[in-house]
């Protein structure tokens, strides 16, 4: 297959020419035009490598597509993969909660059926990306450390994320903040809220570090990547630098992100973020931390199309130093390095033929067209 006529975001400069691939793999590039009559014309098109989403919850919204409704597995699966490829996404890791912050959430209830619904489409050869998963480990729960050892050896767990959801603990800015995003989401009164947010806090001192030393320890001996979740100081950030954490995912706070960058971890930050302006409880905005030279991978988080968008609005934001080259490595090459895939993140000879096409109309961009290992699967 040639692409022809088309812009190719490179590691380090966008150069506009064509690209081969052979069996999958990337075989040669130029800054020429093919000849061949049988080279694909994107007319200007950017061509960047697959995205590599390392934490989405878009998996929930087809099992449980409303309140009370269970979804069957094979169909909920087809939709978010369809879904996944469409946003220029080609590996993927399927991010499950291990433990919830409300007993009989339909995380709980869905968490197995998810995880056969990955592995067994993904060994199937169903899937058009490239599906693996990220157990999101609830700290504060008695259950959540049995559950992660029967799950931690499942094929395809590539990262482990370690979280404390309760009052006063890292995501939520005020008590305010914190009262308004669970009672909405739990439809709670102010008694009922009251009573949750007491069995939270009790939950997290009983619970909560206990389970982070244990979990950490079986990453660090089974060689699971492992990240931090939501921290918002230097102590915070120490800690996770301790127990081995290689991601900074969602730090809240400016310190915390630059404690991360000077231990060396890589600091994740939401695309949604990027594409609202800001953080929807209130912490420190993706954007400032780009602009700062404090962003190293984008999520898409729970919207998988803001991956593409953000990274044409980081490009060209003249509050920040990125090129598109650099922008797009924000989903490409840094993830896929944070997680030891070397053989995909970038559009160079033998890399996988992981590729995204997109277009722009009225200044906005979308997906054209995705291949994987060199099949077209959009």
């Amino acid at each position: 297959m040639i692409i022809n006529n088309v812009n190719l975001v490179l590691a380090h400069e966008t150069v506009k020419g064509s690209i081969e691939i052979k069996e999958g793999i990337i075989s040669s590039f130029t800054d020429s035009s093919s000849q061949l009559p049988q080279a694909v014309n994107a007319e200007g098109s950017w061509l960047m490598p697959g995205f590599v989403e390392l934490h989405t919850d878009n998996l929930d919204k087809f099992f449980t597509p409303r309140p009370k409704v269970d979804w069957p597995a094979h169909s909920a699966m087809s939709s978010h993969d369809a879904l996944m490829v469409a946003s220029g996404i080609t590996t993927v890791l399927d991010a499950v909660a291990v433990g919830d912050v409300r007993d009989g959430g339909h995380r709980l209830e869905n968490l197995m059926k998810m995880i056969d619904a990955v592995i067994n489409s993904q060994k199937a050869g169903l899937n058009r990306a490239e599906h693996r998963l990220h157990l999101r480990c609830e700290l504060p729960h008695s259950s959540t450390l049995p559950l992660f050892e029967e799950l931690m050896h499942k094929p395809g767990v590539s990262l482990v994320s370690l979280m404390d959801h309760s009052p006063g603990q890292r995501q939520f800015s005020t008590p305010q903040k914190y009262r308004e995003y669970y009672q909405g989401k739990y439809q709670l009164n102010d008694e009922q809220m009251e009573e949750f947010q007491a069995a939270q806090i009790a939950n997290s001192l009983r619970w909560a570090q206990p389970n982070r030393l244990a979990i950490a320890t079986h990453c660090r001996q089974l060689g699971i990547a492992l990240a931090s979740h939501d921290d918002a100081t230097s102590a915070h950030v120490a800690e996770s630098k301790e127990l081995g954490s290689v991601i900074a995912e969602f730090p809240t706070t400016e310190e915390a992100a630059r404690a991360s960058h000077a231990e060396g971890l890589q600091v994740l930050m939401g695309a949604p973020n990027i594409v609202r302006g800001g953080s929807h409880s209130g912490n420190v905005a993706a954007k400032q931390l780009a602009s700062l030279g404090l962003l190293d991978i984008l999520s898409s988080d729970y919207y998988p199309a803001s991956l593409l968008d953000a990274v044409f609005r980081i490009a060209n934001d003249e509050s920040n130093a990125f090129s598109l080259s650099q922008a797009v490595a924000l989903v490409t090459r840094n993830p896929a390095s944070a997680l030891g895939l070397e053989d995909r993140g970038e559009i160079a000879e033998g890399k996988r033929a992981d590729l995204v096409l997109a277009r722009a109309h009225e200044h906005h961009h979308y997906v054209q067209n995705v291949w994987r290992q060199g099949i077209q699967v959009f």
